[in-house]
C-alpha cells in the first residue's frame, strides 16, 4: 500500500520550480510529483531522474518527527535559485507586495514625504492636491498619534511609519500633528498618491535640459513625456538624462523611452535565452525627441533597464554617454507567482544592445562575489582612473558608425568622470553620522516658513543660493559638539549647498532640492563642460 501525499501549498511550489529547473536541464521537463512507496520497497524507479523531487516525498511521509514543511520550502527555493545566476530570486508571500511596490507609480497613502528625526516623524512636504494636503497639513507638522496611540519614541522606524500612514484607498487613518505649540487632529482618508519616478526635470542652463530618473516603473515614460514638453516649452535643444544610481525596472518602459530619441529602424534591444527565440525591438520612427541632443550620465550603481538606455543611445551614436562602467546586468527576468502568494523571479533570456553585446558581467564566482564587485573596482582604481578599466577583446563591437564598444561587463561611457578622491574630515564626518545637516535645515525652514512660502520656484532657488548661513549653522553645529572650522573649504561649500537645498525641499518640493544641490555636484559640471564643447 502506498503513502499518502502529506504536501503543503509552498512544499508543492518547490517541486514545481525544481521539477521545472531540472527539467529543463536535462532536456526532459518532468514537472511531476514523485510516487513514493512503502520503505521497504524504496523509491519508484521510473521518478528516479528527479532526486530533489523525491527527497522532498520521503521528508513528508516519513520523517521520524514531525517536520514544518513550509520552512524547508522557504530556506530550500533561494538555495536552487542561487545555483542559477545571481537575479533568480524567491519572493516571500509577506514581500510580495512591497516588492512589486517598488514598480509601481502609485500607492494608498495620505500624501506626505516625511523625515524621522529625533524620535519624531515630521512632514516635510505634501503631495499636491493629496489627502493630506486637502485637509490643510503642512510641511512642519510633527505626528504624533496614530489611531490613537502614540507615535513618538526610539522605538519608531520609517517601516513602521509607512506601514500605518499607506493602506488601501478609501480607508481612514486618524492623526494628530503638533504645529507650533497646537495639537490638531485629522482623519484622513487614504487616496491614489503618485510616486514619481522622475526626480526632477528642469533647465539648468538655457538651452539645456536637466532630468534625473529613478527607476524605469509603470508610468515613468508619461512621466518623462511630460518633462519634455514642459523643456522643450521653455526653448531646450539638449538633454541631459541623468541615470546615476538608477537600478533598472520595466523592460516595456524604457524600449518606450528609447524610441522616443531613435530614428525608424533604429534597434533599440534584443533578448534571447535558450527556451526563448530572438525577440526584437525596433524603433518606429515617431519618436518626438528625434532632434534633441541626449547625453546620458551613469555610474556603477546604473543598472540593467538603465543600460538599456545608455546602450541603444551609445550603439546608435545618438548621443553621448559620461560617467563611469556600469553596473553590468545583461539578464531578463519574469515573475511566476506561486500557490501561497509568493513569486518566483526567474531569468529566461539575456538582453542585447544594438551592436549585439550582451553587458551581463560573470557570475562564476558566485552571488557574493558578484555583489562585491564595487570594491574590485575600487581596489583595481577602475573609479578614478579610465585606463584601469580591463576590457575582454573576445567581446569587441561596434557602433552604426564603427566606434568599438565592449561587452562582457557593463556600459563604458565616452567621457570618463573619475569618482571624488577627497578625503573627508571628521568634523564632516560626524556631521553626516549625527545629521545635524538635516536636522540644522528643517529648523531653519520651520522658523522661516512664513517668510520663504511666498517665493516662486525660481525666485526660491536664488533667494536660498544667496543665504549666508554658514556662520548660524557652525553655531548650531558646535552645540551638538562639532567644530566646523575643522572642515575642509570644499566641505564647507558641500555643507552650505546641501542645507539650502533640504531647506528648499521642505518649504516647497523635490525640483528645488536638485536644483540646488546639482550646483555643487562636480559631474553635472564636467558634462555641462561636455555639452558646451560639442556645441
Amino acid at each position: 500500500m502506498r503513502s499518502k501525499f502529506l504536501w503543503t501549498p509552498i512544499l508543492m511550489a518547490v517541486c514545481a520550480i525544481v521539477g521545472i529547473i531540472i527539467g529543463n536541464i536535462s532536456g526532459k521537463n518532468k514537472n511531476v510529483i514523485p510516487v513514493v512507496s512503502p520503505i521497504t520497497n524504496g523509491i519508484d524507479k521510473s521518478y528516479n531522474d528527479n532526486k530533489l523531487q523525491n527527497v522532498l516525498s520521503l521528508i513528508s511521509n516519513e520523517y521520524v518527527d514531525k517536520v514544518d514543511a513550509d520552512s524547508i520550502a522557504e530556506s530550500l527555493i533561494p538555495k536552487v535559485l542561487e545555483k542559477l545566476d545571481p537575479h533568480s530570486v524567491y519572493i516571500p508571500a509577506k514581500d510580495l507586495k512591497r516588492v512589486n511596490d517598488d514598480l509601481k507609480s502609485d500607492f494608498g497613502g495620505i500624501g506626505i514625504m516625511f523625515s524621522l528625526t529625533d524620535d519624531t516623524v515630521s512632514v516635510v512636504s505634501v503631495v499636491a492636491g493629496g489627502p493630506s494636503s486637502l485637509l490643510g497639513i503642512m510641511p512642519g507638522d510633527k505626528i504624533v498619534k496614530v489611531n490613537g496611540v502614540d507615535f513618538v519614541g526610539d522605538s519608531i522606524t520609517n517601516e513602521m511609519v509607512l506601514e500605518k500612514l499607506r493602506g488601501e484607498i478609501g480607508t481612514e487613518v486618524a492623526i494628530k500633528i503638533k504645529r507650533d505649540e497646537h495639537y490638531i487632529d485629522y482623519t484622513i482618508t487614504r487616496g491614489e498618491i503618485p510616486l514619481s519616478s522622475v526626480d526632477v526635470s528642469y533647465v539648468i542652463e538655457p538651452g539645456i535640459g536637466y532630468m534625473r530618473i529613478d527607476r524605469f516603473a509603470e508610468r515613468t515614460y508619461e512621466e518623462m513625456l511630460k518633462g519634455i514638453a514642459k523643456l522643450k516649452a521653455d526653448k531646450c535643444n539638449t538633454l541631459i538624462v541623468d541615470l546615476r544610481s538608477n537600478s533598472g525596472g520595466l523592460l516595456d518602459v524604457v524600449i518606450n523611452m528609447c524610441n522616443e530619441f531613435l530614428a525608424a529602424g533604429d534597434l533599440i534591444v534584443y533578448t534571447e535565452g535558450s527556451h526563448h527565440p530572438r525577440e526584437e525591438a525596433r524603433a518606429n520612427g515617431l519618436g518626438t525627441c528625434q532632434q534633441m541632443k541626449v547625453y546620458v550620465m551613469i555610474d556603477e550603481y546604473s543598472a540593467s533597464a538603465s543600460e538599456i538606455f545608455a546602450g541603444a543611445i551609445q550603439d546608435n551614436d545618438r548621443g553621448v554617454v559620461i560617467g563611469r562602467r556600469s553596473f553590468g546586468k545583461g539578464l531578463v527576468q519574469t515573475q511566476i507567482p506561486l500557490a501561497d502568494n509568493s513569486a518566483v523571479r526567474l531569468t529566461i533570456a539575456r538582453y542585447h544592445t544594438p551592436s549585439g553585446r550582451c553587458i551581463q558581467r560573470s557570475y562564476d564566482d558566485g552571488v557574493s562575489s558578484y555583489y562585491d564587485d564595487w570594491y574590485k573596482r575600487y581596489e583595481s582604481g577602475e573609479l578614478f582612473d579610465a585606463d584601469s578599466v580591463k576590457f575582454d577583446n573576445n567581446q569587441r563591437f561596434t557602433t552604426k558608425k564603427g566606434r568599438v564598444v565592449y561587452g562582457g561587463g557593463g556600459i563604458m561611457p565616452d567621457y570618463f568622470i573619475a569618482r571624488d578622491t577627497t578625503k573627508v574630515s571628521d568634523s564632516f564626518y560626524k556631521l553626516r553620522a549625527k545629521s545635524i545637516i538635516y536636522k540644522y535645515s528643517l529648523e531653519y525652514a520651520d522658523k522661516h516658513r512664513k517668510d520663504l512660502s511666498g517665493y516662486e520656484e525660481k525666485e526660491l532657488v536664488d533667494k536660498l543660493l544667496a543665504l549666508d548661513i554658514m556662520n548660524d549653522f557652525s553655531s548650531y553645529a558646535k552645540g551638538k559638539g562639532v567644530n566646523v572650522n575643522k572642515c575642509a573649504e570644499s566641505e564647507i561649500d558641500i555643507i552650505s549647498c546641501e542645507i539650502k537645498a533640504y531647506i528648499g525641499r521642505n518649504i516647497k518640493d523635490n525640483d528645488i532640492f536638485y536644483q540646488i544641490i546639482n550646483t555643487e555636484d562636480p559631474a553635472i559640471a564636467r558634462t555641462l563642460e561636455i555639452v558646451k564643447e560639442q556645441r
